[in-house]
């Protein structure tokens, strides 16, 4: 293992740093949210960041672990392309859920950038943000030139260990002496507590290593670091690459054993017919965007009469493959039923649907299905 590495694993936190969740009511482990903050057709931003809202409350309400926003970029449909700036929202309206990225791409952005965002959510939100680290540009290749200001993309994700060390010195403010960038410092962070008065923080957020194939997957166990794998879009490679983590994986001040969760596809409706109404509008959606055509997500009546033609249909026969999708009692066995294949320790569930009530009305049935309290907990 590089110098580098070694930086990495030697920062963290203590086994209680809110990384490993409780199973809640019945559930077979932790469960969690991701919210890609969709775009329907004849609804606006405004509206997608208002369901954003009513998705984390009723996440925090029912007993769901934790949040996360996932970067992308040039997609109408996806109103989630400053994770940051919509976290902040978040904690605003939010008590007790953790927050997070699911994930930050991090080779768009300076490691300074993002240590210095983070380090300001972590002021907002304290003890409950978390940084998840993706090394795909989250958008095509022109927009990902745009953002990184290079064509030469391969290059940011090749350099994406060297950029993790840089970006967890950042957060630990601990550049050794000598070092170009030993007395830059990300402010909210540690440089703080040696200021005279200063006082030091004892949050520091968790990084976690993201990722759909094996190289994160890889680099996370080696480094002792929680990792999530996108099983709603590879689900392929879901039970190699957590071999390949667990397999890799070397005890560390973060973690003393591996600890993964997988991003899954579910939602669930009074009836499996509505399910399957409702999930089509995400699987035209992914139709058109797999085909160069990306848009708002279409309306439930849109879909309908759109017309597949075959090699449309078999995409969304294998996509449809790989959604948890029916009746609340349906939803709760394939969930159960994924996690006791996979072992993962967390699931995080992403509704795809073209209305927010639709996503809304699934998390509240998820919940009820595994016995979740419904009474709040909001101040």
């Amino acid at each position: 293992m590089s110098g580098e590495d070694e930086e990495i694993r030697g920062s963290g936190e203590t086994a209680d740093d809110g990384i490993r969740g409780t199973a809640p009511g019945t559930a077979p482990v932790p469960l969690s949210v991701l919210d890609l903050v969709t775009v329907g057709a004849g609804s606006t931003a405004s509206a997608a960041v208002r369901t954003a809202v009513d998705i984390a409350r009723t996440a925090e309400r029912r007993g769901f672990h934790r949040y996360w926003v996932a970067e992308h970029h040039s997609m109408p449909g996806v109103a989630s392309s400053s994770p940051a700036v919509l976290l902040a929202h978040l904690a605003a309206h939010t008590t007790r859920i953790r927050l997070g990225s699911g994930g930050v791409m991090l080779p768009n952005h300076a490691p300074l950038v993002i240590a210095e965002q983070f380090g300001t959510l972590e002021a907002m939100a304290p003890g409950r943000v978390d940084l998840g680290l993706g090394r795909a540009p989250g958008t095509d290749g022109a927009t990902a030139a745009a953002l990184r200001r290079t064509e030469r993309l391969h290059e940011g994700a090749d350099e994406f260990p060297q950029q993790l060390a840089e970006l967890t010195r950042f957060l630990d403010d601990s550049f050794p002496d000598g070092h170009p960038y030993a007395k830059i410092h990300a402010v909210p962070g540690p440089v703080q507590a040696t200021s005279p008065g200063g006082v030091q923080d004892p949050h520091r957020p968790p990084l976690w290593l993201l990722g759909s194939s094996g190289f994160s997957a890889r680099l996370a166990g080696s480094l002792g670091l929680p990792f999530a794998f996108a099983h709603h879009f590879s689900a392929a490679n879901t039970l190699p690459a957590l071999d390949l983590y667990r397999a890799s994986f070397r005890p560390s001040e973060v973690l003393a054993e591996p600890y993964a969760l997988i991003g899954v596809a579910a939602l669930a409706a009074e009836s499996e017919q509505e399910a399957r109404r409702q999930v089509m509008t995400g699987a035209l959606s992914m139709v058109r965007l797999r085909t160069g055509r990306p848009g708002l997500v279409p309306s439930p009546e849109e879909t309908e009469a759109y017309r597949f033609n075959e090699l449309e249909r078999g995409f969304v026969d294998s996509w449809l493959g790989n959604v948890v999708h029916g009746t609340p009692d349906a939803v709760r066995q394939g969930l159960d039923d994924l996690a006791k294949r996979t072992g993962a320790d967390e699931l995080m569930i992403t509704a795809n649907a073209h209305g927010g009530a639709a996503r809304l009305r699934s998390y509240e049935l998820i919940a009820d299905a595994y016995g979740l309290p419904a009474q709040g907990v909001r101040t």
